[in-house]
């Protein structure tokens, strides 16, 4: 009986590795299940879904040079259904300060840069207007940083 990729077949599992399962097939044949290929979850123990001598169903997925045989039980399968995603409730506390609030050191006039207008400027006056309110930012930031290592702050 000659074996083709695709087929589903029955077999009995003639083994177990920490990598996967042998599984004998019909024709005194064998194969191997890939851990990978056990189940849809996550696999750390083939012992955990398979036994020595249960019937599986599986499915040739590959046939190398050697006549190696490699097989599947989840496409063997039709996948189980997906849990349905609900976005996040939203939560009734108030809302943090964001981190731009709470780096401006006390006393300090901070002005936030005005909003940058959407769709009337091309990108590269949006990016010059960015980089210019970054080197403004930064150096106000090396500025303040120069103040209080003068005053035996952190260094």
């Amino acid at each position: 009986m000659a074996l083709e990729v695709g087929e589903i077949l029955e077999g009995k599992v003639t083994g177990i590795t920490k990598f996967g399962a042998f599984v004998s097939l019909p024709g005194n044949r064998s194969g191997l299940v890939h851990i990978s290929e056990i189940a849809y979850t996550y696999v750390s123990d083939v012992h955990e879904h398979l036994s020595e001598g249960q019937t599986v169903t599986v499915k040739i997925i590959g046939i190398d040079a050697s006549n190696r045989i490699n097989l599947s039980i989840k496409q063997a399968a039709p996948p189980p259904p997906r849990p349905e995603r609900r976005p996040p409730a939203r939560s009734a506390q108030p809302r943090a300060e964001s981190n731009r609030e709470r780096r401006v050191p006390p006393g300090a006039d901070f002005v936030p840069d005005p909003p940058m207008p959407r769709g009337s400027a091309s990108f590269e006056d949006q990016l010059k207007q960015f980089m210019a309110s970054s080197d403004s930012k930064l150096s106000e930031l090396h500025m303040n940083e120069r103040r209080s290592s003068r005053r035996g702050g952190r260094k």
